[in-house]
């Protein structure tokens, strides 16, 4: 995969693992308009290319990402919904329709916004020096960017309530014991451990995570004869894949499977 040129984020790739590190640490990875662009763009490209099979999305320097950069409301803010639906929402939408894991590797603050983009991602792995802040409550605005509907299915209904309208900050231990990060490892051993966690996943089927991937988030909202149906849908698909064969041939001949993703 060539690697284009980015002004505000970069994009590294590691065998089957891409990296996407947001690359404006003076501002915390503060999201201006340029960078969400970027993001949509490398998102866009990483689905594209059938050899990447598992994504970590990080921060560069002290924070993960702080959520929208204020500098751009120094005038008149305008339309804030046209802007969510213009910059926000696509990205969004964009790593949930990746039919590959993606890790938020959570290296210092994740807030708003941030906080968002990390639950937006299916694993969280945070340093010990992470914290996890909503901060809409804090200057009077509510949660966007699909944070209600992440948060709520991470924490529960109860915990997102306290959590969101109260802006508490979260330390990476309490968003572990939360449930809302996965591990916590230490800030030295963060990107190696993404790095072999994103290694392991895409060294799985890929077209099978990314079809489980898909249930998952109709779960929560579906009727159990709905599921049932889209579980039965997806399994004929994934019974159609080179790595269902591989996998059932792997296992009579008494070896490891060779995955290949597709």
């Amino acid at each position: 995969m060539d690697t284009p040129r980015f002004a505000n984020l970069r994009l590294a790739r590691e065998h089957a693992v891409a990296t996407v590190v947001l690359d404006r640490p003076k501002q915390l990875n503060a999201l201006d308009a340029a960078t969400l662009r970027e993001l949509a763009r490398a998102v866009r490209e990483l689905r594209r290319d059938e050899t990447v099979r598992a994504v970590v999305i990080t921060g560069a320097g002290r924070g993960f990402c702080v959520g929208q950069d204020l500098t751009e409301f120094r005038k008149e803010p305008g339309d804030i919904g046209k802007r969510l639906r213009g910059n926000y929402h696509p990205n969004i939408r964009a790593i949930r329709a990746l039919e590959k894991p993606v890790i938020a590797a959570v290296n210092g603050a994740a807030a708003g916004a941030g906080l968002s983009l990390a639950s937006a991602c299916d694993l969280r792995i945070a340093s010990d020096q992470a914290n996890f802040v909503p901060a809409f409550v804090n200057i009077g605005l509510v949660p966007d960017s699909g944070g209600t509907f992440f948060v709520t299915r991470l924490v529960g209904q109860a915990r997102a309530f306290e959590w969101l309208c109260s802006g508490r900050r979260l330390t990476a231990v309490e968003a572990q014991q939360w449930g809302f990060v996965s591990e916590v490892v230490e800030a030295d051993a963060l990107a190696a451990r993404a790095a072999e966690v994103a290694s392991e996943l895409a060294a799985l089927p890929t077209r099978a995570i990314g079809m489980t991937k898909r249930l998952l988030d109709r779960a929560s909202t579906a009727t159990l004869d709905d599921q049932l149906e889209w579980e039965a849908q997806l399994q004929t698909a994934a019974t159609q894949t080179e790595d269902f064969r591989e996998g059932v041939a792997a296992f009579l001949e008494k070896r490891p499977p060779d995955f290949h993703g597709r």
